[in-house]
């Protein structure tokens, strides 16, 4: 599964167990489920169906004359266990079938379950259009994960029952259905058709999928086996765009997992208000219709290929080898998420896969730093829903990156592959995958699991280094900054590789590298040494999970950020650079932002720059809004965003004017546009010429998933006393605006709401109590963020009812921590607000100040 966009220790953090969180097992197994058939009716207009759920169940041992199956809202008609009626009681969630005859070992039982669903709220989706949006598609989808499969049909819902399955579904003869494994017969009744599809190889509930719709086919292939794409009739040309790798993704994965792709076909379905972005169903993935590109989306959009290659990769991971409890889910989505990270340096390079992990790792990082820190492997929860978060994703990728350092190239291909071998069509836990690796290489990696599996966290490390020339020795100290002085549990035990750089002209530059046991809170390593080295490089590769601070000096930060190799090195000293700020600091970066050879690192440089407080920074960004690449483009616009003078006004404002290929550079400048205006700037544009600006893109640039209007939603909402700005962003929440930019524009009142007056608080308020009452999963989402960026008691009202009744555990969660988030919003009250206000002006006088001061320093050198 992947995300939509997106503790059990005291570590002075938010705890990830909430009130009511309690040990999840499997329940015990009545016998092996062997096979599911379903078959049933829709009635599309009516949001309903009927049908029969047959189970073929191996009884496990004699003497069980009661099953338990989970059944959440369906209506059950009637049970029969081998063609003989059955006495049942069901409470809502649960099915109890009372068996007439107690179980044998040896004889199977056929369960047939007759049931109807009348207009589901999970599991199962009903799109169609209505008044609002009146060209929504018709469709109908499945969504299996964590547990929603029994909202859907009766069954034994939880990963560690595998079996075949089969699907027969009769809908109108203008739709068709899709489902696992093959297509194995179609037959026409009047005015509907029945499809029946056949899945051979064992799967659990919740990967057992329907999607219906008309949908426009799009066949490909991979060696024998049908790779087909299913897309609104209208989305044709954008399909092949968005997934027209797949076939190559499944050639790259089945040679590194050393296992061919193991089902009959790959269907991707891209389904309109998909509630994640895909969902690896077996053979079947369904993904959200927003990851389809068209032309220029496709420019500076990676996202997608992302996307595709980790559903690719769960057909293996998750599918292949099924987790046998939710607490082990970082294996299969920590896996999905490195085989980007492995896609992304098959396809674009070293550098490229470089600095995608470290956006991962920055992902994990904040999450663990303002949400809560957890194990990775937990059973304390309330709703395995909660497990799907960036600990197991991201933090997941960067445990498989740490094993492949560890092991090597050639051991690492090995051990995953003896992994998957070993496990295929099989469940799994964790202790599994360190089976294999000792199976494979001999190493025992218990103690990275240890570290970074079993326990949260990671190490904070502080690096200070200087040289004795007289007695050419090179000191560097390492601190673990997250460890407390008199208490050792925090530390980590590692084995850092330190190298030390050599630059000669028109060469690249060459490491002498030394490796270091890190296991006490600061330790100090003296290194002799030729002669005195340009630059120092801590975790010379970065393959470890860590956040690192750099306390050299200047001369050593500019050397590393020209010469270093790797590109996180460079953006670790750019990031030391900008802390110590003044205008050797900001000449550096600019030539990074210049001339180094990478986007990634340009990216950083830029962000840099907007970090230092002085108008040279400005004059080092603003060439970069000429820059080729797009990414770097936007990252100079965002820049100048916080540099908030008059000058990057206009510099972004025409930007914004002209426009430009990339449509999240557009919308970069639209928020920067707003960013910027919000200040009491000495030269202030005026704030209604600012709105009519920002105006005019929503009236004017409806585009791809609605990304550059969206934009300007953000801008709007910088402009945090203005009546009209929140007048104009009221208008975009109501029914018939296009979802994305609904979205965005109702997390946008939580931002805008903190300068309102209380008039217009109420009507923020009442807004968003309104909208908390629709039902979608997206809308709720939004409507949280909203509230939780508020700094009223009032917002907790609308949050509570949320946590308390809605429907997906995720809201539910987001909502509790909302709350205390607005808590502490509100110690933020309006004296606090006006210091913070003054303050910001302060900076700026004083920007002022010091670049004029730089400047006449500058000068005065020269002369």
């Amino acid at each position: 599964m992947s995300q939509f966009y997106f503790d059990t220790e005291n570590n002075g953090r938010k705890s990830f167990e909430l009130p009511g969180a309690k040990p999840h097992y499997n329940p015990d197994r009545p016998g092996q489920v062997e096979h599911i058939v379903l078959d049933l009716w829709l009635d599309i207009p009516h949001q309903s169906y009927h049908g029969t759920c047959s189970i073929r169940l191996s009884p496990i041992r004699s003497g069980i004359n009661r099953l338990t199956l989970d059944a959440v809202n369906l209506k059950i008609e009637s049970v029969y266990v081998d063609q003989i009626s059955q006495t049942f009681d069901y409470n809502g969630e649960q099915l109890f079938i009372q068996l007439s005859q107690p179980t044998q070992i040896g004889q199977h039982l056929l369960i047939a379950i007759a049931y109807s669903v009348e207009k589901p709220q999970r599991g199962i989706y009903f799109i169609q259009p209505d008044p609002y949006y009146p060209h929504k598609p018709t469709q109908v989808w499945t969504q299996g994960e964590d547990e929603d499969s029994r909202f859907w049909f009766p069954c034994f819902d939880y990963p560690g029952q595998l079996s075949t399955s089969e699907i027969r579904v009769r809908v109108p003869k203008n739709l068709m259905a899709i489902s696992n494994g093959e297509l194995i017969d179609t037959q026409e009744h009047g005015e509907d058709k029945i499809y029946h599809w056949s899945q051979k190889q064992i799967h659990p509930t919740y990967l057992m999928t329907l999607a219906v719709g008309d949908f426009a086919e799009i066949y490909d292939h991979w060696q024998d086996k049908p790779v087909t794409y299913y897309v609104e009739q209208r989305r044709k040309d954008d399909a092949q765009r968005s997934m027209g790798k797949t076939p190559r993704m499944m050639e790259f994965l089945s040679e590194k997992y050393g296992y061919a792709y193991p089902f009959p076909k790959y269907a991707q379905v891209c389904v309109d208000d998909f509630i994640f972005g895909g969902m690896e169903n077996t053979s079947t993935t369904l993904l959200t219709d927003r990851c389809l590109l068209d032309e220029r989306a496709a420019l500076d959009n990676r996202n997608t290929e992302s996307l595709v290659v980790h559903e690719l990769a769960h057909q293996w991971f998750g599918d292949l080898l099924v987790i046998k409890h939710w607490s082990h889910a970082w294996i299969k989505e920590g896996m999905a998420s490195y085989s980007e990270v492995m896609w992304t340096e098959h396809e674009y390079g070293d550098q490229e896969a470089a600095y995608y992990r470290l956006l991962e790792a920055r992902s994990y990082l904040s999450e663990d730093s303002d949400r809560y820190r957890r194990p990775m492997v937990t059973h304390v929860y309330r709703e395995a829903i909660e497990l799907y978060d960036r600990h197991i994703y991201e933090k997941g990728s960067c445990v498989y990156h740490m094993i492949r350092a560890e092991l090597g190239e050639e051991l690492f291909w090995r051990a995953i592959q003896t992994f998957v071998r070993d496990n295929a069509h099989k469940t799994v836990e964790t202790v599994d995958l360190l089976r294999a690796i000792e199976k494979a290489t001999g190493r025992n990696l218990a103690f990275l699991f240890d570290q970074y599996v079993y326990r949260g966290g990671h190490p904070d490390f502080k690096i200070a280094y200087s040289w004795d020339g007289d007695a050419n020795l090179a000191k560097v100290t390492v601190t673990q900054t997250q460890a407390d002085k008199n208490d050792s549990k925090d530390l980590f035990d590692l084995k850092i590789p330190i190298g030390f750089g050599y630059t000669q002209p028109g060469q690249t530059a060459q490491l002498n590298t030394f490796t270091v046991r890190v296991n006490e809170r600061e330790q100090s390593f003296y290194f002799p040494l030729a002669e005195k080295p340009q630059f120092v490089s801590f975790d010379v590769g970065n393959n470890f999970l860590k956040t690192v601070t750099l306390e050299y000096s200047v001369p050593e930060l500019k050397a590393q950020l020209e010469f270093d190799p790797n590109p996180i090195s460079r953006i670790y000293a750019a990031a030391a650079l900008a802390k110590k700020g003044g205008l050797e600091a900001t000449m550096a970066l600019s030539n990074a932002l210049r001339n180094d050879s990478f986007w990634g690192v340009q990216v950083e440089a830029a962000k840099q720059l907007g970090e230092i407080k002085l108008d040279q920074a400005f004059d080092g960004l603003v060439p970069g809004l000429q820059d080729e690449n797009p990414f770097v483009r936007r990252a100079v616009v965002e820049a100048l965003a916080t540099i908030k003078t008059y000058d990057s006004y206009k510099a972004v404002k025409k930007l914004l004017k002209n426009g430009d290929p990339s449509y999240y550079v557009e919308a970069a400048a639209s928020r920067a546009v707003g960013c910027i205006a919000s200040l009491n700037l000495a030269e202030k544009p005026k704030e209604e010429k600012v709105i009519k600006l920002l105006k005019s893109v929503l009236e004017e640039r409806a585009g791809w998933n609605e990304v550059v209007r969206s934009g300007a939603v953000g801008g709007l909402a910088e402009l945090k006393t203005s009546e009209a700005a929140l007048n104009l962003l009221l208008e975009y929440t109501k029914l018939g605006v296009p979802q994305p930019l609904r979205l965005s524009t109702i997390r946008a009142l939580g931002k805008i709401s903190v300068g309102q007056s209380p008039a217009n608080l109420e009507r923020i308020l009442a807004r968003l109590g309104e909208l908390a009452k629709e039902t979608f999963f997206l809308t709720q989402v939004a409507v949280v963020v909203a509230l939780g960026q508020m700094e009223t008691p009032k917002a907790m009202g609308i949050l509570r009812s949320l946590a308390d009744q809605a429907i997906d555990g995720r809201v539910r969660r987001y909502a509790e921590e909302e709350i205390s988030q607005v808590q502490k919003n509100v110690g933020t009250d309006n004296a606090l607000r006006q210091i913070r206000e003054e303050l910001d002006q302060i900076k700026q006088e004083n920007q002022e100040l010091k670049s004029r001061l730089s400047g006449l320093e500058a000068k005065s050198h020269s002369q």
